[in-house]
């Protein structure tokens, strides 16, 4: 039984290791997080055209509601999204390879290696939770790591993003 809990533990570490966003997040200690059971979206900081705005929302309204939230017009939590992109530029090098020529160490040979460089953009959110009635930051998550230049896989990351953020929330105290 011991064994087979152990496997599981080791399993369950590599799968979790596994994605390809760096995601993070941070709340006021002082926030009681049980007394919250409304929100409302706010999304005027959003932007993103119209299809991944419904991505975002969509998949941040059934991770909200998941864990208990309701959406509601006099609300507990006033929800900020925050979308941005950088452009990055990923540097790679070859392992050098050659071999000494005549002379010894300080004589004269040949060898080699490769340097390229390839630049994409990255996509991230930010999710802000704010106490309704303080108007104050309770929580934050960020997520980066969404390729935005390939539709196809932007489509399958952005819900996988928002729920690997709201996988923070409520925070273990």
């Amino acid at each position: 039984m011991k064994k087979y809990l152990f496997l599981v533990l080791i399993a369950t570490l590599g799968l979790s290791s596994c994605s390809p966003f760096q995601v993070r997040s941070d709340y006021a200690e002082t926030a009681n997080f049980t007394t919250y059971k409304t929100y409302k979206l706010r999304i005027d900081d959003l932007k993103l055209n119209d299809i991944d705005k419904d991505r975002v929302l969509n998949e941040l309204s059934k991770q909200l509601q998941s864990k208990g939230l309701s959406s509601g017009e006099n609300p507990d939590l006033i929800i900020n999204v925050k979308a941005n992109h950088k452009k990055v530029t990923d540097i790679q090098t070859s392992r050098p390879m050659g071999m000494w020529g005549f002379g010894g160490p300080w004589g004269w040979g040949f060898g080699g290696g490769t340097t390229w460089s390839s630049n994409y953009n990255q996509g991230g959110l930010t999710i802000d939770l704010v106490d309704a009635k303080t108007q104050k930051l309770v929580w934050q998550g960020i997520g980066n790591g969404i390729s935005v230049d390939a539709p196809r896989t932007k489509q399958k990351q952005i819900p996988e993003i928002v729920a690997e953020i709201m996988a923070n929330y409520p925070p273990k105290k």
